[in-house]
């Protein structure tokens, strides 16, 4: 079944005056995240999806608390230049994203910064879940539930995009430790209702959002829940527009 909503009637915008914020600190001090634009919330299990302006900033709030988001990016001009972990990693030498991480392009050219984050880390190792996957870690019986990957297609079709499009992707407030010797686990999560993380972008970035379903393993605290994403003007007041899609949820 799969039930189709509109996000401006179904989460309208703020009815607030528009004001300046800043966010929490950064390397260099509090991040200015400028006027607010709009304000949306994500159901549980639902995509989303925005173009985030260069000097936009996209806010996203873990609302109910423990709740991975499942994020892809690309350059809005050429999405042939889209997020690539190795290039991102590569450059920070570091597997986790905190304030200050830069995600790079697959020619390493920058498209977004974190300029905010009150949570620690966020992990760029644990993948999307999926049909597949959930088959080959939790059993026969998980086939028909409902993944990321099956999020991140919807959207990107929005966009003339597909399968072969579908990079690696970030898994905001998702906490993936590693160990010394090199294996991972996804376990409890380090975030808490109303953390934020802060993007920056440094180029028109095209945004993919999953608000992960996964119900098998403690990313989500084994109940799927809430986020917001917010956009604002930026530290230099950019208001170019910046849409998104209504979004789908689909139940097995």
């Amino acid at each position: 079944m799969s039930t189709t909503f509109d996000t401006a009637s179904t989460y309208p915008a703020s009815t607030a005056s528009p004001t300046s914020a800043s966010a929490p600190a950064g390397p260099a001090g509090p991040a200015v995240l400028g006027t607010e634009l709009r304000r949306e919330a994500v159901a549980p299990r639902a995509p989303w999806s925005a173009r985030i302006p260069a000097g936009q900033v996209l806010t996203i709030v873990d609302r109910d608390g423990n709740q991975a988001v499942d994020f892809l990016a690309y350059d809005a001009e050429d999405t042939a230049r889209a997020y690539s972990v190795q290039a991102t990693l590569q450059g920070q030498q570091s597997v986790y994203l905190t304030a200050g991480s830069v995600l790079r392009t697959n020619e390493y050219d920058p498209l977004m910064t974190v300029i905010a984050t009150d949570v620690e880390r966020h992990d760029t190792l644990g993948g999307a879940c999926s049909k597949e996957s959930n088959t080959l870690r939790y059993g026969h019986h998980t086939w028909s539930q409902h993944g990321c990957a099956d999020n991140f297609l919807a959207e990107l079709s929005h966009y003339g995009m597909g399968k072969r499009d579908q990079v690696s992707n970030i898994n905001w407030f998702m906490n993936v430790p590693v160990d010394p010797d090199g294996a991972l686990g996804i376990v409890d999560g380090i975030s808490a209702p109303g953390l934020s993380v802060s993007l920056r972008a440094e180029r028109d970035t095209l945004v993919i959002v999953s608000n992960c379903p996964q119900v098998n393993n403690p990313c989500n605290g084994f109940d799927p829940s809430r986020t917001e994403m917010i956009i604002s003007s930026g530290a230099d007041g950019t208001t170019g527009a910046s849409g998104t899609t209504g979004f789908q949820i689909q139940e097995g």
